[in-house]
């Protein structure tokens, strides 16, 4: 029960670093040249690590709709005005997992997923309360460490570890570059 409350709490942590990621009056919107490459193309075929479920392959800034209707109905679901892009942020929450979106120009994108326990795993066989040498082995030790999380990135995305001291993985997510853009 430790288990489950801490890696909701970070959850929870990391949601609302988001949901308050780039508040203010900004209107610089280089985060789509960033993330596009100058356009939108990339949201029809993931790019860096996806996350797969009953057939589904997920990446970060991909089109959100095609993929909430192959899930089904989520289990939650959460919007609220964002503040750091224009539009509405999303979460669809499916037991074992959550996926946040943001939206661009009236179409919502993946922008985050999170694992709330060990009962889903990474494309590449990791899960929550793994060790911190099975995520090393499945990919390596080229990890930057951001706010004491285990950091990979692959081309517009990151995939974020958090280690406990017990070296067991306590938290894993997905995030878009799009994020650290705002």
């Amino acid at each position: 029960m430790k288990k489950r409350f801490l890696v909701l709490m970070l959850a929870a942590m990391t949601i609302s670093s988001f949901a308050f990621t780039g508040c203010g009056d900004s209107d610089d919107n280089t985060f789509v040249t960033t993330t596009a490459g100058g356009n939108n193309d990339q949201t029809t075929s993931p790019k860096g690590y996806v996350f797969e479920r009953n057939g589904v392959t997920i990446g970060m800034d991909m089109e959100a709709a095609p993929i909430i209707e192959a899930l089904g109905e989520p289990a939650s679901y959460f919007e609220a005005a964002s503040c750091a892009f224009e539009g509405l942020d999303k979460m669809y929450g499916y037991g074992s997992f959550e996926i946040d979106t943001y939206e661009l120009n009236g179409k919502d994108y993946i922008s985050t997923i999170i694992f709330n326990d060990d009962m889903v795993s990474t494309k590449e066989g990791v899960s929550l309360f793994d060790k911190k040498e099975d995520m090393i082995s499945a990919y390596g030790d080229n990890y930057s460490n951001e706010q004491g999380m285990y950091v990979y990135t692959n081309d517009n995305m990151k995939l974020k570890f958090v280690i406990n001291g017990d070296d067991e993985i306590s938290s894993i997510m997905y995030t878009s570059t799009i994020i650290d853009a705002q």
